[in-house]
């Protein structure tokens, strides 16, 4: 199946229960939530609409690496972009077992510089930094659509979370 990104959106008031339980806030069945299926699914079928509402979830499937390559350090090892922390993390292995989700939590005064970094990146941005890190055996401009939908979703999100004064909590797993 893979490894994917799951965000939620917390308010305000839920500040001290997002930074003290991160995985609280997020659903108990992410991957079930974001395909429309009930939580614990086994056979089904879905119309692969997520269950949450849009301003409350964000589902990257897969493409949280090249978000990551995007925002990240440059190949100098430059510092990365602020919009970078909404993407930063990777599942720690636990060999040839499960693997440890990657959870972090971003308060809403942090969000304003990660929606504002987020629609700095243009079409040439994503082409630049994902040259030669294209996945084998896709097309390239395939793979390059794929990436900018995700980051036109994750740019909404964002910039939903800061009108609205709303922090997050992600999960990579």
């Amino acid at each position: 199946m893979g490894i994917r990104y799951y965000a939620y959106a917390f308010d305000n008031d839920q500040r001290q229960q997002a930074v003290t339980d991160p995985r609280s806030i997020i659903a108990e069945d992410p991957l079930a939530d974001a395909w429309g299926l009930p939580p614990g699914f086994v056979t089904g079928s879905s119309d692969f609409r997520q269950t949450s509402p849009e301003e409350d979830m964000l589902y990257l499937d897969k493409a949280w690496v090249e978000l990551q390559r995007i925002t990240g350090p440059d190949a100098e090892g430059g510092a990365p972009r602020p919009a970078y922390a909404m993407f930063e993390g990777e599942p720690t292995w636990t060999g040839g077992g499960p693997h440890h989700s990657w959870v972090r939590v971003i308060l809403p005064e942090d969000l304003p510089a990660i929606a504002e970094d987020l629609m700095t990146i243009t079409t040439d941005v994503v082409i630049s930094r994902l040259r030669g890190h294209e996945r084998p055996g896709r097309d390239v401009e395939s793979e390059r659509r794929y990436v900018l939908d995700f980051l036109g979703r994750a740019r909404r999100f964002a910039t939903r979370l800061v009108e609205d004064g709303r922090g997050m909590a992600y999960l990579i797993g």
